[in-house]
């Protein structure tokens, strides 16, 4: 049963695994007055290699199991939801759901503001297959700065090598530098590098170390509450049905016990999450 329009809720934060503990973090930083919820569908991930149709089904039940929690507002920090799902929940579903409520994606925030770090339009996206295949970023970008060019580089393993803990082997220093050498390859005029997935921050320090240094490099997650702090201020009717105790609770389809041991990682910090189910 959705609670009472008027009551206050926290904002969703919905990820397929890990990564949007990256953009959770930094949008309790930016926002810490506010109470989350954020759900991790860890039994059913990596959306990454996914159809279209998977994610979109899987993120909007994500999104309603939110909206049975009351939750206004829901953030899908996940690059692959934000492009597979996203447009389709938002014009189709949420019409029907509550068109009072709204979600929001990771990818639109990323976009706006490439003309403020890119000199010349040519751009580097590192993403999933899921998220690099969808064209969503040529899409978002096609919208904004016609005049700029989106050089896509799919890398397969950076998640699974990330969520083994293996952030700091020879191996994973080795496929950060060949998908890296892989983009650059496309052009010699990228500026700019998206970072196009939400665990890729936890490899900033190798990325860094093989990108030459003039290339500028973005991060999701200060980008995303920056452009969530704005969208409260510039909409005050979804503000003020946010609750404000300063809380945050984590659900995850997995067991429990593991999402507290990889949560780790990502928050250097030890939490307690709840096992629900979707679908």
């Amino acid at each position: 049963m959705l609670q009472e329009i008027n009551s206050k809720a926290p904002i969703g934060i919905f990820d397929s695994g890990y990564g949007g503990l990256t953009i959770l973090s930094e949008i309790r930083r930016t926002l810490p007055q506010y109470d989350y919820i954020y759900l991790g569908d860890n039994a059913r991930a990596p959306y990454g290699t996914r159809s279209f149709e998977i994610v979109y089904r899987f993120t909007l039940e994500a999104v309603q199991y939110l909206f049975n929690q009351g939750c206004q507002l829901v953030i899908l920090a996940c690059n692959t939801a934000s492009a597979k799902a996203l447009r389709s929940i938002q014009q189709n579903d949420l019409p029907h759901i509550d068109p009072n409520r709204r979600v929001l994606g990771v990818i639109r925030p990323t976009v706006e503001i490439l003309d403020t770090v890119t000199h010349n339009g040519h751009i580097g996206l590192l993403g999933t297959p899921g998220t690099i295949n969808s064209e969503s970023y040529t899409a978002e970008v096609a919208k904004l700065y016609p005049q700029y060019t989106i050089h896509g580089q799919a890398c397969p393993l950076w998640v699974p090598l990330i969520e083994n803990n293996e952030i700091n082997s020879e191996g994973t220093d080795f496929f950060v530098k060949k998908y890296i050498d892989q983009l650059l390859a496309q052009s010699p005029l990228i500026d700019t590098v998206i970072l196009g997935c939400t665990h890729y921050p936890l490899l900033y320090n190798l990325i860094h170390k093989h990108l030459p240094s003039h290339i500028n490099i973005l991060s999701q997650g200060n980008l995303v509450a920056n452009s969530l702090k704005d969208y409260l201020y510039r909409h005050p009717e979804i503000e003020q049905k946010c609750a404000r105790n300063g809380r945050c609770t984590f659900l995850t389809t997995e067991s429990s016990k593991k999402f507290t041991e990889t949560a780790t990682l990502f928050l250097q910090d030890t939490i307690t999450a709840q096992q629900i189910e979707l679908g």
